[in-house]
């Protein structure tokens, strides 16, 4: 692989992640005027708009199979992901939820090693998501001995982690067909925003444009409209086509550091020596996951080494 274009695939979903990793300031401030469900549609739908006006020519699909291909990662990425999480954050814990989505490295590592080609699990990654996951451990109990659970929230967020792993096999398959990648974006995002339109009825949303004629109502929806969904979503699929899915889907673990971080700069929350050592483990795991070993010599390449040693 190019390894100047594995390097811009790296800082893409850098740059997604760090921009997902803030999200849920913008959306604890748009819950004081907008339900959850309001949310969710209003993003993506200002998303779409957005790729559409960035990049206006329709995509036109080579067949069935390929429009099958970007109908689930529609419905998996788009609406299944976002409305588990946002229903599972209303039965259980934030830590909860946050830590069980965060086995979305391994769910789509599993799914990878059996679905696509050149993405075999090597031992390294398995101590690297140890490292990780230890860390996220230290982070969302952050000192608390009893964990609550809430199994109806809890097994709701496990099927978000696993749609989410579903979306990133989608997407490392569509990238093979070497389409846009904005264009792609646009066909998730129209196929989302369809699955979506059946459960407005079923959940509080109002069709109304007075809680925008707030500006920061308006700045927070654009940002996770305009950045969060169609810049990010670009980003981490076109990351995904570059890197493959595991390799991408690692950046995961990154997200809660983020969150500790940006919740003691913009909220001012107090940082405690448990995230901290939880946020150096997470990243330590993301660095061994990433590790790449060393390619071993053919038989023929060490006798000729032999040969000339002894010359």
């Amino acid at each position: 692989m190019n390894t100047r274009r594995e390097t811009t695939g790296h800082l893409a979903a850098v740059l997604t992640i760090l921009i997902w990793g803030t999200t849920f300031v913008s959306t604890k401030v748009l819950l004081e005027d907008f339900s959850p469900m309001e949310i969710l549609f209003y993003r993506f739908l200002l998303g779409f708009f957005v790729l559409i006006i960035v990049h206006p020519h329709v995509l036109k699909v080579k067949s069935w199979r390929e429009e099958a291909l970007f109908a689930g990662a529609g419905l998996c990425g788009v609406t299944l992901y976002f409305l588990l999480e946002n229903i599972a954050l209303t039965l259980t814990y934030a830590s909860n939820v946050g830590m069980i989505v965060a086995v979305v490295p391994m769910i789509t590592a599993v799914l990878a090693h059996f679905l696509l080609t050149g993405e075999r699990l090597k031992p390294h990654f398995f101590m690297g998501f140890a490292a990780a996951f230890t860390g996220l451990a230290l982070i969302f109990f952050n000192g608390n001995a009893v964990l609550k659970l809430n199994p109806l929230g809890d097994i709701l967020a496990c099927a978000a982690a696993l749609v989410w792993a579903i979306y990133s096999i989608f997407m490392k398959k569509i990238s093979a067909f070497r389409y846009h990648t904005i264009q792609c974006t646009q066909r998730v995002f129209f196929y989302g925003l369809i699955f979506m339109i059946p459960h407005l009825f079923l959940f509080d949303f109002r069709f109304t444009l007075s809680p925008f004629a707030s500006h920061v109502n308006l700045l927070n929806m654009l940002f996770l409209g305009a950045g969060a969904s169609a810049l990010c979503f670009v980003t981490w699929n076109w990351s995904v086509g570059v890197l493959g899915a595991v390799k991408t889907s690692a950046y995961i673990y990154m997200v809660p550091v983020i969150t500790i971080a940006a919740s003691i700069l913009i909220l001012h929350e107090n940082m405690t020596w448990m995230a901290l050592i939880g946020g150096v483990l997470t990243l330590t795991g993301l660095y061994i996951s990433e590790i790449k070993p060393k390619p071993r010599l053919k038989e023929e390449q060490i006798s000729g080494m032999k040969q000339n040693a002894h010359l």
